[in-house]
């Protein structure tokens, strides 16, 4: 298994809609970057976001999800609260190629201010809109920006294809749009 350079990712991406929208360059100027780097793509978030509270004194329960423990917000940044965390979506539509496993990894920008990014692996021929999960580790609000770059993606091709990918066993997640909360 090896990670892929910008060259295969720009390939897979123009010839076979990897990701899209794609931004054959990485973005840098004025905003956190974004885009393509030389062994990895830095995606962007959308501008919808899911933010915790406990306004409503719901449980968060990942088999019995109560949609009250959040707030949405639309906008070009959000507040994250301290110690505290959000969902958000990614910009970029994705299509994960039979024999690729991809790893998120957070951006060094948000994560010296104490803002963590775990997403899950992307596993072979899953598709869809990135479902992220923001921490916020400090004391204080963080902010996050709409539009720019929020993570890495890093893409792992294997030396022979799998048995049974993400869409044969018809992944819960599979062509999720929007923030998608947990499922069973």
């Amino acid at each position: 298994m090896s990670i892929k350079s910008d060259r295969w990712i720009r390939e897979q991406a123009l010839q076979h809609s990897m990701i899209q929208p794609f931004s054959e360059k990485q973005v840098r100027e004025g905003v956190i970057s974004y885009g393509l780097s030389s062994y990895g793509y830095d995606l962007r978030v959308a501008d919808e976001f899911k933010i915790f509270t406990n306004v409503n004194s719901a449980i968060i329960d990942p088999k019995d999800f109560d949609e009250r423990s959040f707030v949405a917000v639309q906008s070009d940044s959000v507040l994250v609260p301290p110690n505290s965390f959000a969902l958000a979506r990614s910009v970029e539509y994705f299509r994960i190629p039979r024999d690729v496993l991809t790893i998120c990894v957070g951006k060094s920008t948000y994560a010296r201010c104490g803002i963590i990014v775990n997403v899950t692996p992307f596993e072979p021929e899953w598709e869809g809109f990135v479902t992220l999960e923001i921490s916020n580790t400090t004391p204080l609000p963080a902010r996050v920006y709409a539009n720019e770059g929020l993570c890495q993606i890093l893409f792992f091709q294997s030396d022979e294809v799998c048995e049974v990918s993400y869409a044969d066993r018809r992944g819960k997640y599979q062509k999720q749009q929007g923030i998608v909360l947990p499922k069973l």
